[in-house]
């Protein structure tokens, strides 16, 4: 059996859509961008939502709407993808990078307090694995610290902090639309935000600075002239992604289901197994389950992570790492970055892998994942 890492959810819903839109032969950013706005708005329960074309450049257009500037300094954990910390870097400012809680992975609160200098302009919580990070006592840091908040939310779609939805807490939140996400468009991105001010800002910059998007020229209704009011991006998404989008978002609840089905029968598998440490989740929220992430026993066993991930890909299984902490890489060790200052982290690192959690997943193949992840332990049991 051959079972992958991931597999998007796609149905003729979403076919007929895009093919909908080629039939229409506006294919850029137009009506169906306009329409995925107002349905992801409407659905999260905020006053606006831009789209973009990932949840980098909504990262990096929300850090341009704070005003951040050279040698200021953004925090954010040390596990997590690339993307953000890098766009840190597109301002020549600094990441500073803040330990992980071993439980859930998320950022810890007393290291946020430790990073915290007089050059702090925001702090990026990533939600790992659809977890919200402990919003409330981030919030009152920030409030405490001047400092604002982005919420770094590629994984959490949909997932709820205390009876409030992701989306709705920080001051700017930014979600992935990516190819493995609960939600893809394939790429793509969606910022939300009460800032109106901000809104209108990132609307105008993710389309090169110019005062009407293409619709509004090229529209029956538009106008030929426009004016370049900033040097912008090119960060627009397009009535193709759009429209797969708006399929995927009238399914959205189903999709997340799903993996919650998935999680529960891994949980049930794992919890007694000792070889394991099975991904907590705190009471006060919901999870949207993008990753179902363990942690290895490897004091016990006589097999460490990378043997594991081996032997599950040539029993058939795909599985994946989340993620290698950004100190690791060389571009930040030269920034004099060491994992001798990140215990957690790195004794996370050492244990943690990803296996598949997808909507469509049959029984069988949840039983097979799980049949090969006991055996591996047992047979490599000290």
């Amino acid at each position: 059996m051959q079972i992958p890492f991931h597999k998007p959810y796609i149905t003729d819903e979403e076919i007929n859509a895009v093919i909908d839109s080629l039939k229409n032969f506006w294919i850029t950013m137009g009506e169906k961008t306009i329409k995925f706005e107002d349905n992801f708005k409407e659905y999260i329960g905020v006053n606006n939502a831009i789209s973009v074309n990932s949840c980098t450049a909504a990262l990096h257009l929300s850090l341009k709407s704070i005003d951040l500037k050279e040698n200021d300094e953004v925090i954010l954990p040390a596990i997590t993808f690339a993307a953000t910390a890098e766009v840190v870097r597109y301002f020549n400012a600094k990441p500073v990078f803040v330990d992980v809680e071993k439980e859930t992975h998320n950022i810890d609160i007393d290291n946020i307090l430790q990073k915290i200098s007089d050059k702090t302009k925001a702090v990026i919580p990533v939600h790992y694995a659809g977890q919200p990070a402990d919003m409330d006592e981030i919030l009152k840091i920030s409030k405490n610290n001047n400092m604002f908040v982005i919420e770094d939310a590629a994984h959490s779609l949909p997932a709820w902090y205390r009876g409030k939805k992701i989306g709705t807490i920080g001051d700017i939140t930014c979600f992935s639309f990516y190819a493995t996400k609960t939600l893809t468009t394939g790429e793509g991105g969606m910022i939300t935000t009460e800032n109106d001010i901000w809104a209108e800002k990132m609307r105008t910059l993710r389309l090169h600075g110019i005062s009407n998007d293409a619709w509004n020229r090229y529209s029956n209704d538009g106008d030929w002239k426009y004016d370049v009011v900033d040097a912008g991006y090119k960060y627009n998404s397009t009535d193709i992604n759009s429209a797969i989008g708006i399929e995927q978002l009238n399914k959205l609840e189903y999709l997340w289901r799903e993996r919650k089905r998935i999680a529960k029968r891994y949980n049930s598998a794992f919890e007694k197994e000792e070889g394991i440490t099975v991904y907590n989740i705190k009471n006060d929220r919901d999870s949207a389950w993008h990753l179902y992430p363990i942690k290895l026993n490897i004091e016990a066993l006589n097999i460490d992570r990378d043997c594991f991930i081996v032997e599950m890909k040539n029993r058939g299984v795909g599985t994946s790492v989340h993620f290698i902490p950004l100190y690791r890489f060389s571009y930040y060790k030269n920034m004099g970055y060491s994992k001798d200052d990140f215990p957690e982290s790195e004794w996370l690192f050492e244990r943690i892998l990803s296996l598949p959690i997808y909507p469509g997943m049959k029984d069988c193949e949840i039983d097979y994942v799980i049949e090969n992840v006991m055996d591996i332990i047992k047979t490599n049991w000290r």
